[in-house]
Formats: C-alpha cells, structure tokens, sequence
C-alpha cells in the first residue's frame, strides 16, 4: 500500500516516527519526565508542521491520538485540534471544539502539552463568551484536583492578556498563590510577566499589593522584564 493510499490518521503516525530524533528523545525525557509514556521525540515545529497539514482529521482520529500513550502524538493531536480552531467558522464551531477538548484534559497531562493548547483551544473561544462563562470555566478548572487542569486554566489567559484584559489572570494568580504545584507557580509567573510585557504600571501596581503573599518563583518570573530596581524591590519582599 503506498503512503498516499493509507489513511490519514495512519500516514500521520507514520511520518511522527519517521521525524523522530534520537537527540530531541533524549532531551525530551530529561525536561518533561514522562511516566509511562513513549516518546519518539519530534519537535515541537516539526510537530506544528505536521498538524497543519492534518488539521483535517476527523474527531474521531483526534480522539484516537490523544487516547494514545505516545506523547507525540497526543501533541500532534492538540495541535491538530489547535489548527481547528484557528480556522473555525462561527461560535458554533469553536464551542464545539472547546467542549470536545474539555472532554479530555485527562489527556492534557503535561506541561508542554498544556502550553500547545490551552491558549489557542480555550482561550480564544473565552475571548468571545461573556464574563460568566468565562468565569465559570476558568474557575472550575483552577479548583480541579488535577494540577494540569489547575495550569490550563492560568494558561489559557494569554489570549485575554493580548486583548489588555488582565482581571481573569490577576484573579487566578491570587486563587492559586498557595497552590502546592511548582508547575502552577511558574505558570503564575509567566502570565504576569506577560502582563508586565504589555502593562508595565499594570503588574507594578499588583505586585505592590499581593507580592508577600506569593511564591517566590512566581515572583522571580514575573518581574524578569522589569527594571532592576523594580525587580529587586519585589524579589527582596519574597
């Protein structure tokens, strides 16, 4: 059977194991530490590549490699269900795929699979759905058991925040302050400095009020972009 006759689905498992680097695995496990899973290890621009290419799969063959134990493909998977989404007509269809990916965060079980999704997937559907909606699914995911879950929430705020719409995030990050995850403080801290990115009186003015009370790391990666004196000023009152 040649390659162009053979199923999507099937081709795409094909080329992820053709693409895969010995060095890129290697590396991979040492920064994402994957429990029981394979990892061939692709890129992450290979793996972009390729789910714009596929981005016409089927949910059912979306389904079929996020249920998969090969960490690259339910990478190549999200980022299939990302690629939908940036090129979803209507609220109709963006919803359906923001509740088709709902359906799996069990799936969504690391961070690099949190980062490739979370914010194109969730948050430019939230960037659309009123205050209560955007409310109720963030808050029901930072009060999750699950800390990728918790994370997916933090992260999906970036769209908000490119939108100069900062409360949601600043609310997340005083929810989770005390979460014991390092994964989610870090998460905190990157969202807020992507605040400071744009606002820079915006994430001063917050840090004047809640600095004390959150972790250090998340503190340490907010102010990165500040000035020194700033960032020392916050950092000493970690």
């Amino acid at each position: 059977m040649t390659s162009s006759s053979r199923a999507p689905l099937e081709r795409l498992r094909s080329e992820l194991r053709e693409l895969a680097e010995p060095q890129v695995r290697a590396q991979l496990l040492r920064v994402l530490s994957p429990s029981d899973d394979e990892l061939l290890g692709v890129r992450v621009p290979v793996l972009r590549d390729l789910a714009r290419r596929y981005r016409g799969l089927r949910p059912e063959e979306v389904d079929a490699l996020l249920r998969s134990r090969v960490h690259d493909e339910r990478f190549a998977g999200l980022l299939v269900l990302a690629e939908q989404m940036r090129v979803a007509r209507g609220s109709g269809e963006r919803g359906t795929l923001v509740d088709f990916y709902l359906a799996r965060t069990d799936c969504v079980d690391n961070w690099d699979l949190v980062d490739g999704s979370a914010p194109v997937v969730l948050g430019t559907w939230l960037l659309e759905e009123s205050q209560d909606v955007l409310d109720e699914v963030l808050d029901r995911l930072a009060g999750s058991a699950s800390p990728w879950e918790r994370r997916i929430s933090v992260v999906a705020t970036l769209p908000l925040i490119r939108a100069d719409r900062y409360e949601p995030t600043f609310s997340l990050v005083k929810a989770l302050r005390q979460d014991p995850e390092p994964l989610i403080h870090k998460a905190l801290g990157w969202m807020l400095r992507e605040i400071g990115r744009r606002d820079a009186r915006a994430l001063v003015d917050f840090l004047d009020l809640h600095a004390p009370e959150l972790p250090r790391i998340t503190v340490r990666h907010a102010t990165e972009r500040l000035g020194p004196e700033d960032r020392a000023r916050f950092v000493r009152r970690r």
